[in-house]
């Protein structure tokens, strides 16, 4: 399997080439460029250096969100821009799920938090058993006080990572004490190394998509969409 993994869907960028099911090239910058300025001369320039054959591809892999709304359109309209044009399927894999699969084979219970401001965060619970990683709850954008409260009525310790613990962390340690742990800062955000690795085993169930029907997922509306209903209803 060969195949190209995209993410853009937080504040770190990145990309990643797997050649016969092995990674052989990532590309991350987590930086004050934007993703629109990064993700296709990270592309371009990893194609050059690997001398990447784009026609011995088998499909792209984007982070399907939750995430940035400008940072999951870069991704996924650079994902589908490249599908379409070489006839290739596209596999997305919710970002949540690529943040988790950083910690692997834990015995603690696994929770990414994505910041979604105003002390609203995109979330889910994960746990291994065996070999498989599952998720407990359904993705969701909650107020982070709420999640927590939620968190203090398991009885297992607890692992956070995601751009929301830099936000977080004090409330977290408040709130749950020693329960609480955090990923290493190397394992904190989601890289496209992990999107192509789990991408991989959704090649290989045949857990594809059309790049035509491909959509990102949201969970929330957008700051401007949510702006726009307010100004509705105050002329009401």
């Amino acid at each position: 399997m060969n195949l190209l993994a995209i993410d853009a869907s937080g504040i770190a960028g990145s990309v990643a080439y797997i050649k016969e099911d092995r990674l052989v090239g990532e590309y991350y910058i987590c930086d004050k460029l934007t993703h629109s300025q990064t993700i296709m001369p990270m592309l371009e320039h990893m194609r050059t250096l690997l001398e990447i054959d784009l026609e011995t591809l088998d499909a792209v892999a984007v982070t399907s969100g939750p995430g940035s709304f400008t940072g999951l359109r870069i991704g996924v309209t650079t994902a589908k821009a490249l599908a379409l044009a070489l006839d290739l399927p596209i596999i997305g894999i919710p970002t949540l799920d690529v943040i988790a699969h950083n910690m692997t084979h834990t015995q603690h219970l696994i929770c990414p938090i994505m910041d979604a401001r105003r002390n609203q965060v995109y979330t889910a619970l994960y746990k291994w058993e065996a070999e498989e990683l599952i998720k407990l709850t359904e993705y969701k954008a909650c107020d982070m006080d709420e999640h927590l409260e939620e968190l203090k009525q398991k009885m297992d310790k607890i692992i956070f990572l995601g751009d929301g613990v830099d936000t977080y962390a004090q409330k977290i340690k408040e709130v749950l004490g020693e329960r609480a742990l955090f990923a290493p800062t190397f394992l904190n955000l989601q890289h496209a190394s992990t999107l192509a690795e789990v991408a991989g085993t959704y090649f290989k169930k045949g857990e594809v998509v059309d790049a035509s029907e491909f959509v990102p997922m949201y969970l929330r509306k957008s700051q401007a969409e949510r702006e726009k209903e307010e100004r509705e209803k105050r002329k009401c």
